[in-house]
Parts: C-alpha cells; sequence; structure tokens
C-alpha cells in the first residue's frame, strides 16, 4: 500500500489546463458581434437622425437663440457701450459716451447699419430713428479748419445737431442694451419689460397685447378639441363596431379630408358660409332663420373650418384603441346586471382615455399653430400667434419678435405634451 501511495503520489493525475485565455476570447468576439450589431444599426438610422437634426432640431435651436439675441446696439454702439459700462444711469452720461457715439454712428453709416440700429432704438422709445439717422447724416463732426473736434467739444456738438441727445431716456435705452443677448423679445412677447435698471416690470397698457393674443389662441384650440370630441368619438364607436370591410370603406371617407389642400378646404367654406351659400339657403329654406346668418369673418365659421380640418386627427386615435376593446366587456357588465349606459360610461369609456389624451393631444396642438383658416375666415379679433408671427416675419422683418413668440408657443405645447405624459404614466400605474 505504501509502494501504491508513493507510486500516486510520484505520479499525479493531469489537470485540465486553464480555460481563461479561451473565455477571453470569446467575450473579445462576442464585444465585437455587438459592436458590428449597433454599427449597422446606426448606420441605418443615421439618415433619418441627419435629416431630423437639419430639419428639426436644427431650426429649434435657432429659433431659440435669436429668440434672445439683441446684437443691433452691441455691435453697432460699442465705443459707446464701453463708455456707458460704469454710468450709474441716473446723472449726465460721460463726455466719453458723445464722443464713442460720434465714432460709432460715423462707421454706421459708412457700412449701412445705421437703419437697423434706428429701428431697433425707436422700438423702445419714440422718435429715436429720426434722431440717429440726422446725428449719421450730420457726422463727421469737424470745426472750422475741417479737422475732427477734439472729445471735449463732440458732447455739445451732438446737442447742437439734436438737443434731445441731452435727454438720459435715450442714453439710458442703449446702457440697458449693451449686451448682445437679452429677455427684451421675450419679455415683449409676455407683455413684460425691464426698466432702466434690468428690473422686470409690465409693459405700458397700450402695448399689452400678446397675453390676450395667447389667451385667445389657447381658447380657441380648446374649443376647436372639445367639437373634435363631441364629433369624432361617436363617429370612432360606430366604426369600431362595425366589420372589418365597412369600417375601411367609411374610415376611407374619413380620410378624404387628408387629400385636399387645407386652402381648398377653407376656400370651400367661403363659399358654404358666405350670405348666399348653402348653408343660408337651406336655413331659410327650412324656416330655422329668416335672414342669412353672419358666419364669415368671426369666430364661428373658424370654429366650423377647424373642426372639418382636425377631426381625423381625433377619429383614428380613437378608432385604434377602440378597436382593440373586447365587446364582451360590455355585455358581461350588463349581464351582471349594469344599465347600459352606465356599463358604457364606468367599463368602456374609461378605456378610451388614452385614445381621447391622444386625440385631444394631437388636435390642440394643431390648432393653437393655425395660420390659413383665421387669416380666412376670421376678423381681426379671430387671429392667433402664427398671424403674428408672419406679421413680424415678411411685414416688420422683426425677425427677434416673430422667434420670441414661436418660442414661447413651442415651450407651451412642450409643457402641455409633459403634462399629458405625467397623467398617462399616472394611469398606467395605478393601472
Amino acid at each position: 500500500m505504501t509502494s501504491i501511495a508513493s507510486s500516486a503520489g510520484a505520479n499525479p493525475m493531469p489537470m485540465a489546463p486553464p480555460a481563461a485565455p479561451h473565455n477571453a476570447q470569446l467575450k473579445r468576439e462576442l464585444r465585437q458581434a455587438q459592436f458590428r450589431k449597433r454599427a449597422a444599426a446606426l448606420t441605418l438610422i443615421a439618415p433619418l437622425a441627419i435629416f431630423l437634426l437639419l430639419t428639426f432640431l436644427v431650426p429649434i435651436a435657432m429659433l431659440l437663440k435669436r429668440a434672445v439675441e439683441n446684437p443691433e446696439i452691441a455691435t453697432t454702439l460699442p465705443h459707446t457701450v464701453a463708455a456707458l459700462s460704469n454710468w450709474d444711469r441716473k446723472s449726465s452720461p460721460p463726455d466719453a459716451a458723445y464722443a464713442g457715439l460720434a465714432t460709432d454712428l460715423l462707421q454706421a453709416r459708412e457700412d449701412s447699419s445705421a437703419g437697423s440700429l434706428a429701428r431697433r432704438l425707436n422700438s423702445e422709445i419714440s422718435g429715436a430713428r429720426s434722431i440717429i439717422m440726422k446725428t449719421a447724416r450730420a457726422l463727421p463732426l469737424l470745426d472750422a479748419d475741417g479737422k475732427p473736434l477734439p472729445p471735449a467739444q463732440i458732447k455739445q456738438a451732438l446737442i447742437d445737431i439734436d438737443e434731445q441727445w441731452q435727454q438720459l431716456p435715450y442714453w439710458q435705452v442703449i446702457a440697458k442694451n449693451g449686451a448682445p443677448y437679452s429677455p427684451y423679445y421675450l419679455l415683449a412677447a409676455l407683455d413684460l419689460k425691464q426698466d432702466v435698471f434690468g428690473h422686470i416690470e409690465k409693459a405700458d397698457p397700450d402695448a399689452s397685447v400678446y397675453q390676450k393674443i395667447f389667451g385667445r389662441t389657447f381658447w380657441m384650440g380648446l374649443v376647436a378639441t372639445l367639437a373634435c370630441l363631441v364629433l369624432g368619438y361617436p363617429l370612432a364607436y360606430w366604426l369600431s363596431t362595425m366589420s372589418e370591410r365597412r369600417a375601411n370603406l367609411f374610415m376611407i371617407l374619413v380620410l378624404i379630408p387628408f387629400w385636399t389642400s387645407i386652402l381648398v378646404r377653407v376656400a370651400a367654406w367661403i363659399v358654404l358660409l358666405q350670405s348666399e351659400g348653402l348653408v343660408n339657403k337651406a336655413l331659410m329654406a327650412t324656416g330655422l332663420t329668416q335672414a342669412p346668418l353672419e358666419l364669415l369673418f368671426n369666430r364661428i365659421g373658424v370654429y366650423i373650418a377647424m373642426t372639418h380640418i382636425l377631426l381625423p386627427f381625433m377619429i383614428l386615435p380613437l378608432y385604434s384603441v377602440m378597436k382593440a376593446i373586447p365587446p364582451t366587456y360590455l355585455r358581461a357588465a350588463v349581464s351582471l346586471g349594469s344599465h347600459p349606459f352606465a356599463a358604457f360610461w364606468r367599463v368602456y369609456v374609461p378605456q378610451t382615455y388614452p385614445g381621447i389624451g391622444a386625440g385631444a393631444l394631437l388636435v390642440f396642438i394643431l390648432s393653437v399653430g393655425y395660420y390659413i383658416t383665421p387669416a380666412l375666415l376670421g376678423g381681426p379679433n379671430e387671429q392667433m400667434v402664427s398671424y403674428y408671427i408672419a406679421y413680424f416675419t415678411n411685414v416688420t422683418i422683426n425677425w427677434g419678435m416673430a422667434c420670441a413668440l414661436g418660442a414661447l408657443l413651442f415651450a407651451a405645447t412642450l409643457v402641455l405634451y409633459g403634462v399629458y405624459r405625467r397623467f398617462t404614466k399616472n394611469d398606467v400605474a395605478m393601472g
């Protein structure tokens, strides 16, 4: 036994080689396979990602940037702004500010930037445009020998050109807008403004119109959304109860408006709703009215056209949700003793909340951005935010104000979407 033990100790059993190198190779191959898979997926979605970046994200970033840009004064009057950087905005401006103004306006006249500066200043203080242009035409300031005036005499020379240069409001506006970025346009879009010291306060009552415009926009969007919901819910329910073939046939009729231009549909409503149109003739022929109703160039016509155009956007989400609800739920509730209406309200309607939320959100977001329909069918009191965005873009060429209104409208839709997402998450968690 001793010899056997000794021979066993002398010749131990062979051990398996370590598997670490083999496992490391498998891990490398797995990582390489995963990398190739991710690279292939990124290659497939790269064109779409680039398209969205160029057509959606970049324009939005430029919109937000332009809404806070305030470059006219900072870039056109750099010497003046530098001289006013330590000014208390209460006492008379320093002489260096007058000298800087003369230098800057002379340069602005040469590079044709005086006009944009004058428009920007005139938006805050009336009369600034004429003062800027008058002063720029009088430059350079020369003495009797034709030599430039010394800085000490420039102040009096500018006051001689226009005595309003000795008034503080013009200098306060320049000092307040010395930075290339400011909330001026965003505050103006909210009927707010900054005083001469940068404190936020309410705008003058004569200029406070944008809160009313935003309120009108959201109210008209809400009314159009409710009208689409009231009309679209029973229609979507009726379609969901049909056979697949009949439902597809009627869904084609619902989708027909998608195949027609919005401008054409609005023009058709003008023909239908005018005093001698088919609607008024039908109402008078049936005896419901004795005289034509005013259905054009007011809010009634705008609501009718908006509801007609947006109704499919409400029906489609509702139909997709209703089609997935088994009809046995209602029959089971009725068989257990529930009234048919109570069963519908307590069993069926709660299951359609996702469709209601999605359809209402889609219709509301589309409605608050409407421009053509209110412009053609409404009057001055029916114009929404988009009308004023187009006005500042095409008429007054005020890109800052147009971008500020667009940025606020975009922010409002994001907030609305966030609230919707919060409620849908809560509903899912409770369910």
